[in-house]
């Protein structure tokens, strides 16, 4: 579940979106993010993730270090309580209109304004430099104006597990979670009246549930203390897949319903064109 710049397969995705009230970093929205991918292209390629919020910095990628399972621990979690219920290195300068640093397998351009991403992609390793269709990002800047665009550049002949993207920001509606799942793996923009199969988890939490709520997560003990800071103690989520195919778009919830723990609440939302 992912929009690709070229052709390629992704699989087993997992998508997170947490909100809590951080110490440091004040009221926030968390986005994990991790599938298989297998690039189809002859050269290298990149997979693009629109976040709400206006700006992203690289200090905003956290870096997971060894704990590479965290959201599968949050999927076994999930799984565990279903079964229960039922029986950096910096490439650029931070103001930069385009932020280009290497994140485990990726080489990530950050934008405000995805059209200005081809001047920034002498920077990216020839290895993983993209061909991007201009169109694409042109759908980008129409239907998500207020979004970063994050386009992560990778060159895997074969499929690799990579570990989560693991990102902070400031959401621009705290009350609305939403995790990016456009699909088009053609290099060009998605089509937004189709129906696409799907192959992910969804997953969510909040640090204002009551303690009964959704599944609690288990971590390794010697996680680093920054990062325990942005992971949720409890979860809740849903497997979208066994051949179903979906509306093109994004999952999101509101925080009034996410706190009800009712995944029926979900909606799956395409963007509207902006006038």
């Amino acid at each position: 579940m992912c929009i690709s710049a070229a052709e390629a397969a992704f699989s087993g995705t997992t998508l997170y979106c947490g909100r809590l009230r951080h110490p440091v970093h004040g009221l926030i929205h968390v986005m994990g993010y991790q599938n298989t991918a297998l690039n189809l292209a002859a050269g290298p390629n990149a997979m693009l993730l629109h976040l709400p919020t206006r700006r992203l910095a690289p200090e905003q990628f956290v870096s997971v270090g060894r704990a590479d399972d965290i959201l599968r621990r949050m999927v076994d979690a999930v799984e565990i309580k279903d079964v229960q219920d039922d029986g950096i290195a910096w490439m650029g300068l931070s103001r930069s209109p385009v932020r280009v640093f290497d994140h485990d397998v990726y080489t990530v351009l950050l934008a405000d304004d995805p059209r200005l991403i081809p001047t920034a992609l002498h920077q990216v390793p020839w290895n993983r430099r993209p061909a991007v269709s201009p169109e694409l990002l042109d759908f980008y800047a129409g239907l998500f104006p207020d979004h970063a665009v994050a386009l992560c550049c990778f060159d895997n002949a074969d499929a690799r597990r990579a570990k989560p993207l693991l990102v902070r920001y400031e959401p621009l509606d705290p009350d609305r979670l939403s995790v990016p799942a456009l699909d088009s793996h053609t290099g060009g923009p998605p089509d937004l009246g189709a129906d696409v199969p799907v192959d992910h988890w969804v997953l969510f939490s909040t640090d204002e549930a009551p303690d009964d709520w959704g599944a609690p997560v288990t971590y390794p003990e010697r996680m680093r203390h920054s990062l325990r800071a942005l992971l949720p103690d409890r979860v809740v989520g849903r497997y979208y897949g066994d051949g179903r195919a979906l509306p093109n778009g994004d999952f999101g919830i509101s925080h009034q319903e996410l706190l009800t723990g009712d995944l029926d609440r979900v909606e799956r939302h395409r963007p509207a064109p902006t006038s």
